[in-house]
This record gives structure tokens, sequence and C-alpha cells, in this order.
């Protein structure tokens, strides 16, 4: 059912039927929330609307202009994405849209974008294609891509000794996509590490005990580090990776980031070492000061990995609104690439040439004993944006 998140609502969390109140700023939220990422979907939007807050002082309204938000859940479903977007842009008339979860959901919107001329920001879909070959000038995205992630992770791996690296991921587009994109950033950055054994698994998989021994196989007679990368989204599989005892034959888990329930497994595993997107500690500026306190007030939880997703769309959907001097298409475009804007990571800037976000990551180190369950992760090192050379994979 569409809905609009009028001004007052935007405090009350009171969502008003559509057309109740004229608005003057129309944007779309497309997001997943109903199926397995239901929780990313739900963060996103938080995170949307208390950047939407945190930037307009809670008037909900920028450059005199009342801001209004439709909220649409795809349910993980390209074909409904694809509808929803549609009737985003044609019958509510939005302006630009934010969206969505799912990869496979993002990619079948990509061309709906094109087809009515208006801005698509892409959050937090991950799959490179979405800024790689399916790409169209219409489309720009604030979420880190795969190989972002990857070069993220391939920075976190020591960079001399010979390293022999296992991936464990899903049997789709995201899992695919990391895997691909991990062994391009070891040989761009860490060229003494090797990926020497791929598995894949089912997106809904449970037992992992022949994906270990068919991972232990192919590392355990390797010389120097071993490493077991894990690329997974949902429930995660490292507890029982970790169960058949890995360490037996010297080989690590680097598990990856992950948002805060699924992370809360990490403290059993201390001194456990990966990269991360976001981590709630680690940025220090009054944007995330301002989001971490007010989220934690708000939902005694600090804001996660997505939440941070969300709140930067909503910073780069204003930020270019403003610089183009209104909501005409085209000069958003124009605003947008090569623009920077300001997240609670810090500044991110639109890439010219592919409108994909550059970005810090950050490299961790699992505590050994947090003050609460929340409290996971120690900073290692910030990686930034220009020691992450993310290849331009679109044509113009």
């Amino acid at each position: 059912m569409r809905r609009i998140l009028t001004a007052a609502a935007a405090t009350a969390g009171i969502l008003l039927a559509s057309g109740a109140v004229a608005q003057d700023i129309k944007i779309a939220l497309i997001a997943g929330k109903t199926g397995a990422l239901e929780a990313y979907a739900k963060q996103t939007e938080a995170g949307f609307m208390m950047g939407l807050e945190y930037l307009t002082k809670g008037t909900m309204s920028w450059k005199g202009r009342k801001i209004s938000v439709i909220v649409k859940d795809d349910q993980l479903k390209a074909d409904l994405a694809k509808t929803l977007l549609e009737q985003a842009y044609n019958d509510d008339k939005v302006d630009l849209a934010i969206g969505t979860t799912s990869s496979a959901a993002a990619l079948a919107m990509l061309p709906v974008a094109e087809e009515n001329g208006k801005v698509l920001i892409v959050e937090p879909a991950v799959a490179d294609a979405i800024t790689g070959e399916k790409w169209n000038r219409f489309i720009f995205r604030t979420a880190r891509n795969s190989t972002q992630d990857a070069y993220g992770a391939a920075a976190a791996i020591p960079s001399s000794g010979e390293v022999s690296v296992a991936t464990l991921a899903q049997d789709y587009a995201f899992g695919r996509d990391g895997v691909a994109a991990v062994k391009n950033a070891l040989k761009e950055i860490r060229p003494n590490a090797k990926v020497v054994f791929e598995e894949y698994t089912p997106q809904n998989a449970t037992d992992f005990t022949a994906s270990a021994q068919r991972l232990f196989d192919a590392l355990k007679d390797k010389p120097g580090k071993k490493i077991i990368t894990i690329i997974w989204a949902g429930q995660h599989p490292l507890p029982k990776i970790a169960d058949l005892k890995p360490e037996r034959y010297g080989i690590e888990i680097a598990p990856g980031g992950n948002i805060l329930p699924a992370m809360q497994i990490y403290k059993n595993y201390p001194g456990m070492e990966g990269a991360i997107y976001y981590y709630h500690a680690f940025p220090k500026n009054p944007m995330n000061d301002w989001l971490v306190s007010e989220h934690q007030k708000r939902f005694n939880t600090p804001p996660d990995f997505f939440t941070a997703g969300g709140f930067a769309a909503a910073s780069a959907a204003l930020t270019a609104i403003d610089k183009a001097g209104g909501t005409d298409t085209e000069k958003l475009i124009a605003a947008m690439e090569g623009m920077s804007f300001d997240t609670p990571k810090g500044p991110m800037t639109f890439r010219k040439e592919d409108h994909q976000a550059l970005q810090v990551m950050y490299h961790f180190k699992v505590k050994a004993d947090g003050k609460d369950s929340n409290d996971l992760l120690d900073l290692v090192d910030i990686i930034p944006a220009d020691k992450l050379p993310i290849p331009v994979r679109n044509k113009r």
C-alpha cells in the first residue's frame, strides 16, 4: 500500500495515506521489507528518515519545499520492484527514487529509471553490475559495491608472505560477484595472496559440513597463511565452520562485515580480523555522533550497517537537489556527477564515470571482551577510498 511520510509524521513515525497532504519534493523509497533481508530494509528506511531529519533540522523541508517519502515493499521480488518503481515515477510522480535491498531486484529497476528519465539512487544493493555492465546514466549508488567489499577484505590481508584463500559464498549474484571481486582485488593490491578454491552453497543453506571439508582439504597442505573468506547475507555460517575446528590445520576465518545481530557471534572468536563498510564506533564526525546518540535513544541499540547507508542516500539526494537548484532530472545528473556529500562515514564522492560512491572501508579485529553485546570490534585501520582502486566497468 502506497504511503506518504509527512513532516509531522517523521518525528512521530506515523505513515499517512497517499494524498493526505500536498508535498513539494517527492521521493520513493523501495525496500525488501518482507523476506529474508527484512532487517536490512528496515535499517535502510530508518537511516533514510533520520538522515532527512538531521539534514533538515527536523523540519522535513528543504530549501523552502516540503519533503514527502513514499515507502514501498518489493518483497525482494524483481518483478514487483520493477512495477513499484514504474508506479512511483508515473502514478506518484516522484522526483527521484531510492532502492532497493536485493541486488536482483535493483538490477530489474535500472531500465525503469532510464525509460522514465528519472534518477534512481541505489541503496543498499551491492552487485557490481549495477554500476557496471547494467548501468545507465540515471543510476547513482551510495551503497558500496562488491568490489569495494573485496578491496577492503584484501587490504586487511598481510601484504607479505604467501597467503592462500578459499572462499565460501551463496550461489547467486551477490555471492558470485563477491568472489570474483575478491580475486581481482588480491591481484591488484595483494599479489602475495591467491584464491585457491571457491565453494558455493544454496542461498538458504544450513548444513556446511561437506562444504567445510572441501574448504579444509583445499587449504590444509598449503604453505604460509591460510584463510577462509566468507561472503554471506543473512544467517551466518561462521559458527558451524568454526565448530569443525579449522585451526587444527592452521586455517583462519575472515567473515567480513555484517549487521550487528549477525556479528554478535563474532565475540566468540576474539582476534579474528576482516573488513567492514560501517561500524558505529569507528567514524568520528558530528553527523555520526548525532546518528549514534539519537539511534541509541530511540531504539536502544546503535545504528547499524544499513542505517548508515540509508542516511547516506538521504544526504546524497538533498545535496543534489540543493546543488541542482531543484529536481529537474538533467540538472540533478549534472550536479551529482563528481559530487561529494557528507555521510556518517565521512565524505563520499560519486565517481563521474559510473556514479559509484567512493568511500572508506574499515579493517577490524574482534574484541576479546566488549562491554556489551554490540561492543564487538576494534579499529585496526581506516582504508581510504584512494587506496581502493575500484575499476570502472560500465560503458558510457
